[in-house]
This record gives C-alpha cells, structure tokens and sequence, in this order.
C-alpha cells in the first residue's frame, strides 16, 4: 500500500514539473525538438506572450507620425482647335488661348524629425510645383522639397513646424520572414489607414526597363498597399520605422498581395545625406558582378550559391585599390552576408565616400578579406585620370581613337569609355556610345563637350552613335 501511495506521489511530483517547464518554456519562447528512435524529429514552439500579433502600440504610436501629402503639378496645356482661319493669322479670340491646367495628385510621408523634415517617394512629389502637407491633426503646412534621389526613390521635404510627432528608425537588416509589419498612409484619400502583414522577402528587386541607375533591395510584404501609400510607413510590432512604402506589382493598378519597402537602412543615409548636403554622397565599390550560376559554382567548387561573381574591377576603384580581383567571389561586406547583387546595392549604400569597410571574397578556394575605403560617385567632373580619360558627371569621356571613327564612318567625337552613377548613367547612356554632337554643336575632344555644358542653362542634349552604329540621343538637366 505505502509502495502505491509512494508511486502516485512521485507521478503527481513529475506531472507538476512538466507542468511548470510547459508554462516556463511559454513564457521565454523556447523551441524544443524531439527525436525519436526511429530518427524522426518532431519540433515544438512555444511562444512568448508578446510575440503574438498585437498592434495597438505600434498603430497608436506611428499614426500621427504619417502625413498627407497633396502634390500640385502642371498638366500640359491643351490648345483649342481655331475655329477659323483668321486664328491662325491673328491669335485666339479672348478667352481660347492655351491654358496651362493644373493636376493634382497624392501621397503619404513619414516625420523623422521634430523640426518638421518628413520622407516620401521622389515618385510622389515628381514634377511637383506645390506640395502641400497634413499632419493627422488636419493641420495643413505649405512644404519645401529639400532633396531627391530616383536611385532609391526617396525624397526629403520640410514643413515649419516644431514639436511634431516622429517615427523612430529601426534596423531594417533584422527584420525577418515571416515577421509581423504594418502599412500606414492614405490610400485612396483615406487618410490614416492601417494594414498589416508579414515581411514576406527582403532583397527583392524589379525589373528595370529604363535603363535608368537604381538601387533596389526591397521588403516584400503582403500588407494592403495601395495608391495614395506610396511614401508612407512600414513598421515593426515595437513601433519602429523599418521601411518607407514604395511599390505594388499589379495588373489592375490596385493591390494584389504584394507590395514593396525601402529598407529604413537606405532611407536614413539619404534622408541625412539630403539634409545635411543636398545631394545623396554615393559610396561606389567598383565592380563589375553577376551572380553564380551552376557553371560558376562548378568550376570553382564553391559550397553555396550565395554571394556574387566579380567579372571586372574598376581602375582605380575602391575594389581595385584594396587588393580585390576579377574572378573574386564576393561574400560579405562587413557582417552583412552578400546573396545577390541586390544585397550589395543596399550593403553599399549605406556607408559614405571615404567610410571604410572589410569585404570577404572566396579566392582560390579560400576566404580572404580586404579593407575597402569607399570612392565617391565620380570625380569632380572635368577632372584628368591618368589614362586621359575626364570625368563628366558620372562617366569618363575621351577623344575617340582614329580606329574607332574609321569605324563608324565619322570624322569627330568623344567617347564614354567608362560609365558609373550620375547624371549620365541616369540619362540612358551606355559604354562606347560616341558623343558627335552636344546642344547641336560638333564635338572633338572632353573639353569642347565640357565648355558646351558649363555654358548650359538649363538642360543637356547630346547626340551620337551607339556602340551598334545606330544614332542615339539624350539629355539631362544641369
């Protein structure tokens, strides 16, 4: 009998001692997996209380920090057809001259400072002649635009205003899959919407029809984004900043399940560069990649198919000055572990013209890692390099060779030999194109194009040949 009661009791004891590690385990958010014998695992999740999807913080503490951005824009003007000859000859009767129309569209915007300096999307106040902001207040503030960058996409404006709101900047590089986020803007005039979702992908990227320079590592999320969001927040259950809504992939122009973030880590270098410079200070590495593909990863018996492929090393670039060669392997630049070109975009722009970093590159077979100290954008445009090339916003132009003119049949021109992020690039050109002409004048050599655009006022339209013979055209504003 006493052997029985022993035998419940310590049953009891052992019951109550699950019981308690069942609830402790809970509580801390602990993982357990269990193998059985016949090799099979079984896994156990136990989530803490504040992992579970609560919002009410996040919504109540980010909400006021989003804005209403209305944009005023020239539409074209629309010419009223004559309504008899003598219009052609002695103008429009009174009241049917072209009339200048105004459009009107919308956005979201995000306050980062109590001063009043908000984010949006360069796409949102694009072409914009008055921009126009309403807090959730409904207070309304005339607002300057501070800066741009279409590279990202993002752009800076500024209201006078002191004491607002603010979301604070998270690190968009812990986000993880399948982590709770939500959306907050105005979609379709509905001021203060909020939607959430999960971080669906991060490094994600779009094809790019225009040609046009971008650097692209988007979160994916399937948050309900739609127009009017663009420019607003996505944030973090702990009420952190950790993107700026930017994109949705849809047929119908409306959302589908998909949508599309500037990680907070671009967004804040901008942002800050805007402010304090004006301009965006590009960190450029100065390489040419791809990324591994099963032949690449066969021939160098590389274990994984992560990171990038470096095919070329820029002269002189920061790549080249620190010891990294084509045939490289890139891996990692400092702790941000490399997947694709998409991830060294967004590695690289985080860090400034002059910042330092270490870059891991498998070589040989081996893992090998360099100190890097970033080069800006370009040099200072008209600058000499040492092969005779001369830096022209972005690009390096030079005297096209007798061999290349007999080429193409023509008797004068400059050619981009080189082409990184600038105006040029931005503007559509490619590598080899010839420049023959520059606002309609003949061009020889770098300094007649130089001379040509220094004397521009406006805006700059070249003219020449591709590197497949075709005549090609672009310009760009000065």
């Amino acid at each position: 009998m006493k052997k029985g009661l022993l035998i419940v009791a310590l049953a009891a004891l052992a019951g109550g001692l699950t019981s308690y590690a069942v609830v402790k385990g809970m509580s801390n958010g602990q993982v357990t997996v269990i193998e059985q014998n016949e090799g099979a695992h079984f896994r156990t999740v136990n989530l803490s209380q504040d992992n579970w999807p609560d919002f009410t913080y996040a919504a109540e503490s980010a909400v006021d920090a989003v804005v209403y951005v209305k944009v005023t824009s020239s539409a074209p003007a629309v010419q009223q057809a004559p309504s008899s000859i003598f219009d052609f000859f002695f103008g429009f009767p009174e009241g049917g001259a072209p009339q200048q129309r105004e459009r009107v569209g919308s956005g979201s915007g995000v306050i980062i400072r109590e001063d009043g300096y908000i984010v949006t999307n360069n796409h949102v106040i694009d072409g914009a002649t008055k921009i126009e902001v309403t807090l959730n207040t409904n207070q309304t503030y005339p607002a300057t635009l501070i800066g741009t960058d279409p590279a990202t996409d993002i752009a800076l404006l500024k209201i006078e205003a002191q004491g607002l709101p603010i979301i604070p900047f998270g690190d968009s590089d812990k986000l993880r899959l399948g982590e709770w986020v939500i959306a907050i803007g105005s979609p379709y005039d509905l001021r203060s919407t909020i939607t959430a979702g999960i971080v669906s992908a991060k490094g994600r990227s779009m094809p790019n029809y225009t040609g046009e320079f971008k650097i692209e590592s988007f979160i994916q999320t399937d948050a309900a984004v739609n127009p009017g969001n663009s420019g607003g927040a996505l944030v973090d259950k702990a009420g952190n900043l950790v993107g700026i809504n930017t994109a949705i992939i849809s047929k119908t122009g409306s959302y589908t399940g998909y949508s599309f973030a500037v990680p907070s880590n671009i967004v804040r270098k901008i942002a800050y560069d805007l402010m304090d410079f004006g301009s965006v200070k590009r960190a450029v590495l100065g390489i040419v990649m791809q990324p591994i593909d099963d032949k690449i990863a066969e021939d160098l018996k590389l274990s994984s198919r992560n990171g990038v492929y470096i095919n070329e090393v820029s002269k002189s670039g920061a790549a080249d000055e620190a010891g990294i060669k084509a045939g490289d392997v890139l891996i990692a630049i400092d702790s941000t572990r490399i997947t694709n070109s998409a991830s060294v975009l967004e590695a690289v722009s985080r860090f400034s013209p002059g910042d330092k970093a270490k870059v891991t590159v498998i070589r040989d077979g081996k893992e090998q890692v360099f100190e890097v100290t970033f080069k800006g954008t370009s040099q200072e445009t008209g600058t000499l390099s040492d092969d005779g090339s001369v830096a022209f916003y972005g690009a390096s132009i030079k005297e096209a060779s007798e061999e290349t003119l007999s080429k193409f049949g023509i008797k004068h021109g400059v050619e981009i030999v080189e082409l990184g992020p600038g105006k040029i690039m931005e503007a559509g050109a490619t590598e080899g194109f010839i420049i023959q002409y520059v606002n309609d004048q003949p061009v020889k050599t770098p300094q007649d194009v130089i001379d040509i655009v220094k004397k521009s006022k406006r805006a700059v339209f070249i003219q020449g040949i591709t590197p497949s013979g075709r005549t090609g055209y672009f310009g760009f504003g000065v």
